[in-house]
C-alpha cells in the first residue's frame, strides 16, 4: 500500500473560488518533487496531504509515520522561551546530566538520563556540522533564518519517519547547509516528497509533479527531463492551436460558401416563381428541402464551432501556464561615481573580519557566506539600522531595503493599492499591468496581500522596490527565496538588464550566475 495516496481532491476557498477540483495523486517513487507557480496552492496541498487541512471534499490516506517541515516559523522567531535544547526536545535530559554533575544523585535523574550520558557532546557535534551555535540555552529566536531552517531539519531527519513532506527546505540555506541537506536526504532511507524550486534539489528527484490552475500533472525523471517535457509540451499546444486556426478559416469559408449557395439557390426559386415555368407545390416542397439541409448543415456548424472552442480554451490555458511571466524593473540611468564605500569595517553582528569594498552607481555586487556570517546585518548596517564596530562607511546615494520577510508589502492593503501607495508615478493601468506580467491579473488585483503566497508577496515587493521615483541604489536580502523556478528565471534577466545598482544576497548558485554579477564580497 502506497505511504501517500489521495482520491478526488477539492478545496473551495471562502471567497467561493475552487482552487483544485478532483485532484488525485499516488506517491509511487522514492523521491517526489511538487512544482507550480506562486499562489497556485502548493503549500495548501501538501497541507491537504498531511492532513493538517481538510479538503472540500475526497479522501487522503497517509502513514501515521510522518513528519513536515513548514515555510513559516513564526512561532520560534517570537519566542524567547523556546532554546536549541527545548526545541530538540533534550532539555529535561541535559538538565538531569547538570544535576548528577554538580552531586544530587537521586535515582531520577538516573531514570531521565537513560543511557544518554554522551547527549551533550552528541548535539554540540551535530549542532556544529550545521553551522548553528552549539549554546544549547540560546533561544531560536537569536538564529538566523538559515540556522532556524537548519535546525528544524535536522531535528525531523533523526526523528523516525517513513515519510517526509518538506515544503522548501533549501530557503535561506548557504552552499555549505545545502549540500549537508542533500546528503542527508540521499542518505534517508523513507520517501520524500519535496515541495521546491530548488533545481538543485530537484535534480535528484525520481518524479515531478506540477500543479497548475488545470490540475496536477506527472512528469517522469527530475528537473532536466521535466523541462525537456514541458518544452515538447508547449511545443505540440502551439501547434494544436494553429491546427484549430487553420480549421477555423476553413470553417468559415465553407459556411460563408454555403451561404452564397442557398442565396442563388433561393433566387433561381424566387426567379421560377415569378416566371410560372413550374408548379407552386415542386417550389415548396424544394424550398423546405433547402431550408432542412441548411438547418442541419447550421447545427453541425455550431457544434463543432463549440468543439474547437471549447479544446481552444483549454489549450489556451494549458498554453498560458507553459508560457513564462515577465518581470517588469523601472529603467533608470545609473551613473559611474562611488556611492558605496567601506573600508575596513567591522559589523556588529556575524563576521569580525574587516571589510573593504567600493562600489559605482551601475555595479551589482552578489554578498556570500555561511549563514549567521552577517550578510543581512550588512544591508541593515548600510541603511542604517545597525552602527558599525569599526572602520569607515560612506553611503552617497538613496537605497531602498528588501528584507527576506517583504516587510514593504502591507498585509490589510489591496495588491493593486500596495504598488500605487509605494510607486508614486504609476497610474493604475501601469500598476495592473505589471501585476498581470506576474500572474496577477483582473479582478486579483484587489485581494487582500495577506492571502498571496509567499513567492506572490515577494514578486510584489521586487515590482515595489524596482519602480522608486529616487532611482535608489538596491539592497536585495534573498529576493529569490519563495520564488518558483520560472519567476526565479525571469527575475534574474530583469536584473541582468536593469541599468542601475545593486547588493544581492543569495544562495542559489544558477541564480545568481544569471543576473549579471560584476563584483562579490565575501563574508
Amino acid at each position: 500500500m502506497p505511504l501517500l495516496h489521495a482520491q478526488q481532491i477539492s478545496y473551495q476557498l471562502d471567497n467561493g473560488r475552487l482552487l483544485f477540483d478532483s485532484l488525485s495523486c499516488q506517491l509511487s517513487h522514492k523521491r517526489v518533487g511538487l512544482v507550480g507557480n506562486n499562489g497556485v496552492g502548493k503549500s495548501l496541498l501538501a497541507a491537504i496531504l498531511c492532513k493538517q487541512v481538510f479538503p472540500t471534499s475526497g479522501r487522503v490516506v497517509c502513514t501515521p509515520h510522518l513528519g513536515v517541515y513548514h515555510q513559516q516559523t513564526s512561532h520560534l522567531l517570537s519566542d524567547d522561551s523556546v532554546t536549541i535544547a527545548r526545541y530538540l526536545n533534550v532539555h529535561e535530559k541535559l538538565d538531569a546530566l547538570q544535576q548528577v554533575a554538580s552531586g544530587d544523585c537521586a535515582s531520577h535523574w538516573f531514570d531521565v538520563i537513560g543511557d544518554d550520558w554522551n547527549l551533550r557532546e552528541t548535539v554540540e557535534l551535530s549542532l556544529r556540522e550545521i553551522g548553528v551555535p552549539c549554546a544549547l540555552d540560546l533561544p531560536c529566536s537569536h538564529l538566523s533564518g538559515g540556522q532556524l531552517a537548519k535546525l528544524q531539519l535536522l531535528k525531523l531527519l533523526n526523528e523516525d519517519h517513513e515519510l517526509l513532506i518538506l515544503d522548501e527546505p533549501s530557503n535561506h540555506l548557504d552552499s555549505t547547509s545545502k549540500h549537508w541537506l542533500k546528503t542527508r536526504l540521499g542518505a534517508f532511507k523513507g520517501s520524500v516528497l519535496l515541495i521546491t524550486h530548488d533545481r538543485e534539489l530537484l535534480e535528484d528527484v525520481e518524479q515531478i509533479w506540477e500543479l497548475s490552475e488545470s490540475g496536477l500533472h506527472c512528469f517522469g525523471g527530475n528537473f532536466d527531463h521535466y523541462q525537456k517535457q514541458k518544452n515538447a509540451e508547449l511545443a505540440a499546444v502551439e501547434r494544436q492551436l494553429n491546427a484549430i486556426d487553420k480549421q477555423k478559416r476553413q470553417m468559415a469559408a465553407q459556411a460563408q460558401k454555403n451561404h452564397e449557395k442557398a442565396q442563388q439557390r433561393a433566387s433561381q426559386g424566387n426567379k421560377l416563381r415569378k416566371d410560372k415555368s413550374q408548379p407552386k407545390v415542386l417550389l415548396d416542397k424544394k424550398r423546405d428541402s433547402a431550408q432542412a439541409s441548411a438547418s442541419t448543415r447550421n447545427k453541425n456548424h455550431g457544434a463543432r464551432q463549440v468543439r474547437l472552442q471549447e479544446k481552444e480554451t483549454a489549450l489556451k490555458t494549458r498554453q498560458s501556464e507553459l508560457t513564462p511571466q515577465q518581470f517588469y524593473m523601472k529603467d533608470t540611468q545609473a551613473s559611474g561615481k562611488t556611492v558605496i564605500s567601506l573600508n575596513r569595517v567591522v559589523l556588529p553582528f556575524g563576521t569580525q573580519k574587516p571589510l573593504s569594498l567600493t562600489l559605482k552607481a551601475n555595479e551589482k555586487c552578489h554578498v556570500s557566506g555561511a549563514n549567521g556570517c552577517g550578510k543581512s546585518t550588512l544591508l541593515k548596517t548600510l541603511i542604517g539600522n545597525y552602527r558599525i564596530a569599526g572602520g569607515t562607511m560612506r553611503v552617497n546615494t538613496p537605497t531602498y531595503y528588501l528584507d527576506q520577510h517583504f516587510s514593504v508589502v502591507e498585509a490589510h492593503m489591496s495588491v493593486l493599492d500596495n504598488l500605487l501607495t509605494h510607486c508614486n508615478e504609476l497610474t493604475v493601468s501601469d500598476a495592473r499591468t505589471l501585476l498581470a506580467g506576474i500572474g496577477l491579473r483582473g479582478d486579483s488585483v484587489l485581494q487582500k496581500a495577506q492571502t498571496l503566497s509567499g513567492g506572490q508577496k515577494m514578486k510584489v515587493a521586487m515590482l515595489i522596490v524596482s519602480h522608486q521615483t529616487t532611482h535608489p541604489f538596491l539592497l536585495l536580502d534573498e529576493p529569490d527565496n519563495h520564488l518558483d523556478i520560472d519567476a526565479k528565471t525571469r527575475l534574474s534577466e530583469a536584473l541582468s538588464n536593469y541599468k542601475g545598482g545593486f547588493l544581492l544576497v543569495s544562495h542559489d548558485t544558477y541564480f545568481v550566475q544569471d543576473c549579471g554579477i560584476t563584483e562579490t564580497l565575501m563574508l
